[in-house]
Order: C-alpha cells, then sequence, then structure tokens
C-alpha cells in the first residue's frame, strides 16, 4: 500500500505535475514535492526512462520504485488512498472522463509544446524561467544562461516529435483557439466537465491550461482575449481542497450537458483521426503518420504511446456491460467519434 505523504519529483512547468498536484490537493493526499535535484539528495530511485512528475511508490516486494504515467497513477492512487473520488461511478460517465483525459494529456499537449517553443516570447520566458526549477533560482547567470541555451535548443528539436511544424501550426493554433471557446460555452452551465465536482479530465485540462492559459505568453493573451472564464477557471482547479463534492453532484450520463457534447465534437476534428491513423501506420511499421484533417493534411512522427492509449480506451469501452456500451457509442456516434471503437487498425 502507498504510504503517505506520497513522494514524487516535479516542475512548476510539467502540466502533468500540475495535473497530479491539483489532483491530490483536492482528494486531500499528503504529498512530498521534490523539485530540482532534491530526488537525487534524498537518494530515490531513477525511472527507467525520466519523466515528469516521478513517484516513488512500492513494488510488490514494498521497496520504493520510481513509477511515471499520471493516468495508470491515477488510477493506482484511487485503489489504494480512499475519498474524495475523480472517477465517477457511472461507467459511461468514466469512459467519457477518461477519453476526454486523454484528449488534454496527447492533443491539447500538442499546443501547450508549440505555443511554448515556436514563438520568440515563448522561447524567452519558458527558456528564462524553467531551466532555473532545475539548477536553482541561487544559481549565477553565466548558468542560468547556460541552462536556459541548452534546455531551449533541446525543446525546440523536439518540436517535430509532438507534431508541430509549418504543415500543423495552423491547425494547432485553430484547435486551441474552439477548445478555448467551447470550455467557455460550458462553463457558462457547470463548473466542470464532470458536472458540479471534478473528474480526472477536468484536472488533465487544468494541466495543461496551466502552461497554455497561465503561463506562455502568446496563449495566455490568446486566452485571456477570448475567455475570462477559462483563464478564471484554471486558477481555481489549482486548489479544490476546500470543495466539498456529494455524490449528486457527478453529471448524468444520460443527459450529458450540451456544451459538452460539442467538446466532444471537437474530438473529431484532430485527435480521433491523429489517434487512429498512428495506431494504423506502427502497426504497419511505418516512421510517418500521415492523414487528411477537415482543415488540412496532418503529418508527423509515429507515437507508439499514443498507441497504448488508443488501447486502454478501447479496453474501456469492452469491458462495459451491453446497456452502458450501447449508451456510450450513442455518445460517440453523436460526437462523430464512433471510429475510435469501431475503425479497424
Amino acid at each position: 500500500m502507498i504510504a503517505l505523504p506520497v513522494a514524487f519529483k516535479g516542475a512548476p512547468g510539467s502540466p502533468y505535475t500540475r495535473k497530479m498536484m491539483a489532483l491530490m490537493r483536492y482528494r486531500h493526499i499528503p504529498y512530498r514535492y521534490l523539485v530540482g535535484t532534491a530526488a537525487d539528495k534524498a537518494g530515490m530511485p531513477k525511472a527507467a526512462v525520466e519523466l515528469l512528475p516521478t513517484f516513488y511508490l512500492p513494488n510488490a516486494e514494498g521497496a520504493l520504485e520510481a513509477v511515471t504515467d499520471s493516468t495508470p497513477l491515477i488510477r493506482r492512487l484511487e485503489q489504494e488512498v480512499a475519498g474524495r473520488s475523480a472517477l465517477p461511478p457511472d461507467p459511461v460517465l468514466n469512459f467519457v472522463d477518461a477519453l476526454l483525459e486523454d484528449f488534454a494529456d496527447e492533443w491539447l499537449t500538442k499546443a501547450m509544446f508549440h505555443y511554448r517553443w515556436k514563438f520568440a516570447e515563448g522561447i524567452d520566458k519558458a527558456g528564462d524561467i524553467i531551466p532555473a526549477h532545475y539548477v536553482g533560482v541561487c544559481s549565477s547567470e553565466g548558468v542560468l544562461d547556460a541552462a536556459k541555451t541548452h534546455f531551449s535548443q533541446r525543446q525546440i528539436a523536439r518540436l517535430a516529435v509532438v507534431g508541430s511544424n509549418d504543415q500543423t501550426a495552423e491547425m494547432i493554433e485553430a484547435s486551441y483557439v474552439r477548445l478555448v471557446d467551447l470550455l467557455d460555452a460550458h462553463l457558462r452551465v457547470q463548473p466542470f466537465l464532470m458536472g458540479q465536482r471534478p473528474g480526472v479530465s477536468d484536472f488533465a485540462l487544468y494541466g495543461q491550461l496551466s502552461q497554455l492559459a497561465h503561463f506562455d505568453p502568446t496563449s495566455m493573451a490568446l486566452t485571456l482575449q477570448r475567455s475570462r472564464r477559462v483563464f478564471a477557471w484554471v486558477g481555481l482547479v489549482e486548489d479544490l481542497s476546500g470543495l466539498e463534492p456529494q455524490s449528486s453532484d457527478w453529471a448524468d450520463a444520460d443527459a450529458l450537458a450540451p456544451t459538452l457534447l460539442a467538446l466532444l465534437q471537437e474530438l473529431a476534428l484532430g485527435y480521433v483521426p491523429v489517434l487512429l491513423a498512428n495506431a494504423r501506420a506502427l502497426a504497419q511499421g511505418e516512421k510517418q503518420v500521415t492523414v487528411q484533417l477537415p482543415a488540412g493534411l496532418w503529418q508527423q512522427g509515429v507515437v507508439p504511446y499514443q498507441a497504448k492509449c488508443l488501447r486502454w480506451l478501447r479496453a474501456q469501452f469492452a469491458a462495459l456491460d451491453a446497456p452502458h456500451q450501447a449508451s456510450a457509442r450513442q455518445i460517440l456516434q453523436g460526437a462523430g467519434i464512433a471510429d475510435l471503437m469501431d475503425a479497424p487498425l
């Protein structure tokens, strides 16, 4: 079992770190937040792949191991730490929540990375601030300048990995604008995606928007211009420890708000076709994803992890009983994304 407080390594500029911190605050899970070299100084184990956040949790033998990936981490925390669940108990709503979590984690993050490392003002701000979280704010100007150069060059080189390139740039930016507008419309009728209380998808969305709306200058200005509600919402979700959720606060899966259904329709314009094309390309041993979207031709390198995400979603859908699966399929069909479950790979 997980011992409290939960120790993990993260950074303020990591959207997945912010996702997990906000979720743990809401769930009243005590934690030890290790920034920079603090995890090394504490003698924490190394992860096979260095990702943020990295949690230090007991394995089957009781020894601490480094664990990454926010999606399964959240499910493990739900199993081992009771109370204030962020997983909707209704199986259909739970599936919708998981789908929107993956949309935020795997699609909206393209906009986050694009706005941070494509525009000069974003590069300059991120380069100045983010490396200081790692090397320490007491470092000399020379150390900070060197860290800025190294970190910025490495991150800019990774733009193509997440799918940001000259061909996709306008599509990424248009997708973000639509998302802000759709979320603004939704926040006019209810405070969270999952109703009157947050689901995992709310924290995933918050994680990306903590950077897009509250840090990176180009997207922050755009967000403020289009929606004060969205900007304010990000600040609120950062700490929901004082919210007192009730079981009746979850949305009704049989009567989802039209504004949430509109948000699900956005997934048909990029996230779903790219996710499917990525899985097909990987299955065929190809290195490149090429798919025609409504706004143009999308091309990027294959991302093996996103094929795993698709398998998880399909497995969760397949595990639904017949009535719940029929209800979930009706939602998907209404959003124009039934291919997510049905398309051959």
